[in-house]
This record gives C-alpha cells, structure tokens and sequence, in this order.
C-alpha cells in the first residue's frame, strides 16, 4: 500500500511512504492538495478554450452564399459590438492570438479549429491522467495517514 508508482519520473527518486512521519505525510498531503487544485483550474481554462474554438469552427459553419450581405455584430473587444455587414464570404480573420490575425478561406479555417479542438482536447486527457496519479497517491496517503494517527492513539497510554 505504501508503494504508489513502480516507475519515478526522470529526475524524481520513489520514496517509500509508510517510512514517513505523520507530520511529513500532512505535509505530502497539503502539497498533493494544491496540485490537484490546479490542475483542476488548468482543465477548467483548457475546456473554456476547447469550447471556444468549437463554437468559433461552428460560426464558420453558418457561412453560405444565402448570408452574403447580412448585418451581424461584429465584435471589436469582448464587450463591445458594432453593426458590420458580410462583405466577403470566401475568407475570414481568425484570431491566433496574441493580437495576430490570420485571413483564411472558409475550409481552412474550419480545418484550423478543428485542430485547435484536437491539440487542446489531446492536452486536457494530459493533464487529467496525470491529476489521477495525483489522486491516487493522495488516496494512499491519506490511507496511510489514518493508520498512523490511529496507530499513534492506540499506543499512547491511556489516563
């Protein structure tokens, strides 16, 4: 039970858990706690932005001969739209970030979305195999834990 990982990362050595004190174990405990935490915010902003690039191929979905000359808001910061009409229904601006933008025609810039949901996607399932190794050494410490503390009760003497 106290062996968590049979293969340590590179330049990580295995330590033997049950050889640990109590307070090093809380301490384990606490850190192992944090991580997850932010892995857990990590995987929240990474499915905002796979979310955001699938509605954004989405949009792109949306544009046919059949809108050509249609008023749409267009969008010049997060909160603020103004009126634009559709000029030109071949090719798009995309935002790459970083304040760059990209003209693309329409399969391009479907096919790029695409591969932005497949990178972040790819990054997410990353991130959340390695949030289960975490909680699973946080199960056996906290396992661990108890059977010290208790261990540690039943030999005290009683007054």
């Amino acid at each position: 039970m106290a062996s968590v990982s049979s293969a340590p990362a590179p330049g990580m050595q295995q330590i033997d858990l049950s050889k640990l004190a109590v307070p090093q174990l809380a301490q384990l405990k606490q850190q192992l706690d944090q991580e997850i935490n932010v892995i857990q915010e990590s995987l929240q902003t990474l499915k905002m932005a796979q979310s955001k690039f699938h509605e954004s191929g989405q949009s792109l979905e949306k544009i046919t001969p059949e809108v050509k000359g249609e008023t749409i808001l267009v969008p010049l910061t997060g909160s603020m739209y103004v009126p634009g009409t559709i000029a030109d229904i071949d090719n798009v601006l995309i935002d790459i970030g970083t304040g760059y933008y990209a003209q693309k025609d329409i399969e391009s810039g479907k096919d790029y979305f695409k591969r932005k949901v497949k990178f972040v996607t790819e990054q997410m399932e990353k991130i959340q195999n390695v949030g289960r190794e975490k909680a699973n050494i946080l199960d056996t410490i906290c396992q661990l834990l108890g059977m010290k503390i208790q261990a540690q009760r039943s030999a005290a003497p009683s007054s």
